[in-house]
């Protein structure tokens, strides 16, 4: 690991000042010093955020939530306003890695990880999203983890996060802070496709952190649900995942919020399949229709193909499910 200095600011100000003048944040360190360590990362400057005041949840007045950034994943997940007026949000965060990682890994971070594609983490191997223009050695290796939706002939990566699946449904903003001030992001313009820039995972300018992420209220995700389909029961990350938030009133759909993961280089809002459910029966049928709506645009490998049915399925069972009243 190549020798870098060490900086705890006490103040955002401060913190950003140094991340100006060549440092990287480092906030948990669960994705960052793995990367340190495997040599597909330098710093030369870490700037330590422990210190900032940015690990408290607060209630707004419309009944929504402002969750720091530097608020652990254990934090979150247990929070009694999380767990009740956002249980897909608590189910995500119990869904990753394990309770001592969940007890490191910060909110922030969470937004902000890299994806684990084998070849990405494998300096050996040609990667544009490591060193653009080397090439993309997933397109033709090992493909099971591959994107089916957005991805470009430079990357087929995925997006890791399973806290950001559920966040991509709620409409959130997230608050950021750079040498230019504090500006607002909504989550869906936060992270990016590919396309020729795979190396760009965010829309964040040079030196910005993470303040907050704002939740905005939604009554009806009280009955939500958050399932992740992996290789094995834990410390895996999703072959594919379905958040779901539904709105039934005798029988009709009359709100849904829908995002996938596992599938695409961002959180993907299923925002096909949510128009096509608005106003239509609450059935398996016209859950299996939407949600084949918003696959149209898939374009799986040889050894991904398998996601396709795989989206389907989950999400007619999830929402099948929460039709049910079954958000467990």
């Amino acid at each position: 690991m190549k020798p870098f200095a060490y900086e705890r600011p006490t103040t955002v100000e401060e913190a950003v000042a140094l991340a100006a003048d060549g440092g990287t944040y480092l906030a948990g360190g669960t994705n960052l010093v793995d990367h340190l360590r495997l040599g597909i990362r330098e710093a030369d400057r870490l700037v330590d955020l422990t210190r900032l005041p940015l690990d408290e949840i607060t209630e707004r007045a419309d009944g929504g939530l402002v969750i720091g950034s530097g608020v652990r994943n254990s934090d979150l997940a247990a929070h009694p306003l999380v767990r009740t007026r956002f249980p897909f949000v608590t189910q995500a965060l119990v869904a990753g890695a394990s309770g001592q990682l969940r007890n490191m890994a910060t909110t922030g971070g969470n937004l902000l990880q890299r994806t684990r594609c084998v070849y990405f983490q494998d300096p050996t191997t040609p990667c544009n999203k490591r060193e653009p223009g080397s090439g993309c050695s997933a397109v033709e290796g090992f493909g099971r983890y591959n994107a089916i939706l957005g991805a470009s002939e430079d990357c087929v990566a995925t997006h890791p996060s399973d806290l950001c699946v559920p966040l991509a449904a709620l409409d959130t903003e997230v608050v950021v802070v750079g040498p230019s001030g504090e500006r607002r992001i909504a989550f869906g313009d936060l992270h990016r496709l590919p396309g020729d820039r795979p190396d760009l995972d965010t829309t964040l300018d040079p030196g910005e952190l993470v303040l907050a992420v704002e939740v905005p209220p939604l009554d009806f995700a009280v009955r939500s649900r958050y399932r992740k389909v992996r290789e094995r029961a834990s410390y895996a990350f999703a072959l594919v995942s379905v958040a779901a938030a539904l709105d039934v009133h005798d029988g009709t759909v009359r709100d849904v919020r829908l995002a996938l993961g596992g599938v695409s280089h961002r959180p993907h809002r299923a925002r096909i399949a949510e128009e096509a459910l608005r106003g239509r029966p609450a059935t398996p049928d016209q859950f299996r229709s939407a949600i084949e709506a918003e696959l149209g645009a898939a374009s799986p490998g040889e050894h991904n193909a398998f996601k396709v049915p795989l989206v389907r399925n989950t999400v007619v069972d999830v929402l099948t499910g929460l039709t049910e009243g079954s958000a467990a």
